[in-house]
């Protein structure tokens, strides 16, 4: 893997940033993606390799010369290539799409290009006010309420992800809760942050980094026959019972399209229950805030005018790449103040003037990325009729692959469809069968769908039920990547249906 010479020689100096070498490097690089692209299909979906695949075959010390851009990218073809799962396959149906686009890519180049360092408005004034302008952009599109609005006493930052969104939030409802309670030993020992059993992952993590004991997350339980939503009564009741312990309720984070299912609370009523406690509430719409943009997805977000703080990825399903989220909140002045920061070395009369929004007190890291510009590119180069496009087609794709689920009695839709994401399992004609049975079934289903290479998915696990989980959001999948995927999982159900019953009773089943 290109070349390594232990003997040092005389190279003319290199200008890191010539204008022309540049141009011409990366001009090869763009026809590497492009083609790239061309071919994806070609590839596996989720990388063949196997552990220590690259460790094992990568020179041990870095190259002592520089090396000629057209050695690096056939690296990258030989040896990389092999080693991604490729997230932008039509054949890829697993977790949630990380959607990209021309736009983004572009956004993408003038963001590395420029390389400004916003953290605060001095430092690049139009990164910060380009942020400011998109994120009113976005709360125009999703029809959120004034209150979120920087014009209002709100406000909006773009972070890296919802974990961080979490993070902030959670901060910001700590110190608020602080400012008013009794200054007593223990009182962070007290705070509680409720959830459902469906919330991310994440959350437990956030909720570690700040403070709050394991013990004090309450993952309330959920059901299906609620759609897997957090119940408005047990989480009063869970409030209720820790008040009287002596307990203190500080959060809670409500979900609008959970990971495992895409299931939605109910907004309204579980933010009229927290705010009788003043409690921070997050609304965490990471996947689905996109679909809302929409006006037949708008109606669930019903009820966020209620909430604290409200956060979404575009790097999911709004043809922008990873890293961004969007948080807004209502009271910027609280959450700020939990954040903010001023060494003397950064102080300058723009924010001194405090006519100006320093990003480095909306986040925990000083220094961050101009990621509007890739944002502002999407928006303009999709508009918003283009975005409800792109979303409208991977839903209909969905209802599509739905239609085929419910016409075969083989198969069980286990929760409904809320957005472009099914969860459904292979069922066994013998009645009597247990779930542990059915599970199994699933499990060895989805493991040879996935080892086949023409597909990737996932699952989830709901009320002790096995589910294979398919969500369509590809930029690249089309109808006939739905059709291909349908057409391998009937003929990979028929080899594992066969080796538990019967030809007869199967054939009673299609």
């Amino acid at each position: 893997m290109g070349s390594l010479n232990n003997v040092e020689t005389t190279n003319k100096p290199i200008n890191p940033l010539d204008p022309e070498e540049f141009r011409k490097q990366a001009h090869l690089v763009v026809d590497f993606i492009a083609d790239y692209y061309s071919n994806i299909e070609q590839y596996p979906v989720c990388s063949q390799v196997k552990p220590g695949f690259l460790t094992e075959t990568m020179p041990k010390i870095a190259p002592l010369e520089p090396e000629p851009i057209e050695t690096i990218m056939q690296d990258v073809q030989n040896h990389i290539i092999p080693g991604l799962t490729h997230w932008e396959s039509p054949g890829f149906f697993a977790f949630f799409p990380c959607t990209a686009s021309i736009g983004n890519f572009l956004g993408e180049m003038l963001i590395t290009g420029f390389n400004a360092i916003p953290f605060n408005w001095f430092a690049s004034p139009a990164a910060t006010e380009l942020e400011m302008v998109v994120l009113e952009w976005v709360l125009n599109l999703l029809q959120l309420p004034k209150s979120f609005w920087f014009s209002s006493d709100g406000g909006g930052v773009l972070l890296g992800s919802t974990c961080e969104a979490l993070v902030c939030t959670l901060v910001a409802a700590r110190e608020k809760k602080l400012s008013k309670v009794a200054a007593e030993e223990g009182v962070l020992e007290k705070m509680v942050v409720y959830c459902s059993d469906q919330t991310h992952f994440s959350l437990r993590k956030a909720c570690g980094v700040v403070g709050i004991s394991p013990q004090n997350v309450r993952a309330i339980v959920t059901t299906k026959s609620m759609n897997f939503e957090l119940s408005s009564l047990a989480l009063l009741n869970a409030i209720e019972t820790d008040l009287r312990s002596g307990l203190i309720p500080l959060y809670v984070c409500l979900t609008v399209g959970t990971t495992q299912t895409t299931a939605v609370d109910p907004l309204g009523t579980l933010c009229e229950i927290a705010n009788r406690f003043d409690m921070w509430v997050h609304v965490d719409a990471a996947y689905a805030g996109s679909a809302c943009i929409c006006p037949e997805f708008r109606h669930f977000l019903d009820g966020v005018e209620d909430a604290t703080s409200f956060s979404f990825n575009p790097h999911k399903w709004f043809l922008t790449t990873l890293d961004c989220c969007c948080l807004w909140v209502k009271d910027r002045s609280v959450y700020t103040k939990a954040l903010s920061s001023d060494p003397e070395y950064l102080k300058n009369k723009p924010s001194e003037s405090k006519q100006v929004v320093d990003y480095k007190d909306w986040q925990i890291s000083l220094t961050r990325r101009f990621k509007a510009m890739k944002l502002w590119m999407v928006l303009r180069m999709h508009g918003a009729s283009g975005l409800r496009e792109f979303i409208r087609k991977q839903v209909k794709m969905a209802q599509h692959f739905e239609h085929l689920l419910l016409g075969d009695k083989r198969f069980e839709l286990v929760v409904p469809r809320n957005f472009a994401t099914l969860c459904f399992r292979l069922l066994l004609a013998n009645q009597s069968s247990c779930d542990g049975d059915i599970n199994m079934l699933n499990k060895q289903l989805l493991e040879s769908l996935n080892a086949t290479g023409r597909v990737y998915m996932t699952h989830a696990v709901v009320e002790g039920v096995y589910v294979i989980r398919v969500s369509i959001g590809a930029v690249l999948a089309e109808d006939k990547h739905v059709s291909m995927l349908w057409d391998l999982l009937q003929e990979h159900a028929d080899v594992l249906l066969a080796k538990y019953v019967t030809p007869q009773v199967i054939s009673t089943l299609m």
